[in-house]
């Protein structure tokens, strides 16, 4: 088997000058992050359960205090104990590929025009598999 690629953080930079955006991910590549890059994020998918100092829920309504517009699809593998509000999206793990395309497509309101075809795996997607 081929070797892993060691653990880098990530971070997510978001600014709509192209210049700055581009200055702080250099900067953040080049200390050893894994960077992410947009202008204006116009859709979150979160797992509810995340590890760490919020959940999925309260990353929704903290983003959506930046950006009340951002549409938002939440996963999770279990039945929601609350309900969710009436324009956030959930979405059951596992789930196929595909289904998560349509989803987005659905989501973002293009109705299929934008990726489907170039989903060339069909198989459940759920947990990373298990290294033996």
């Amino acid at each position: 088997m081929g070797q892993s690629k060691p653990f880098r953080p990530t971070a997510l930079v978001v600014e709509d000058d192209p210049i700055q955006r581009e200055m702080i991910a250099l900067l953040l590549d080049e200390t050893d992050y894994e960077v992410i890059q947009c202008r204006h994020p116009a859709l979150l998918i979160t797992d509810v359960s995340l590890v760490g100092a919020m959940t999925g829920i309260e990353l929704v309504e903290r983003a959506r205090e930046i950006n009340p517009a951002l549409r938002v699809i939440v996963m999770s593998g279990r039945p929601l104990a609350h309900a969710l509000p009436d324009d956030v999206t959930f979405f059951a793990k596992p789930f196929y590929a595909i289904e998560l395309i349509r989803e987005v497509n659905a989501v973002q309101g293009n109705g299929g025009a934008a990726s489907q075809a170039n989903v060339n795996s069909y198989r459940p997607i759920s947990q990373p598999a298990r290294r033996r």
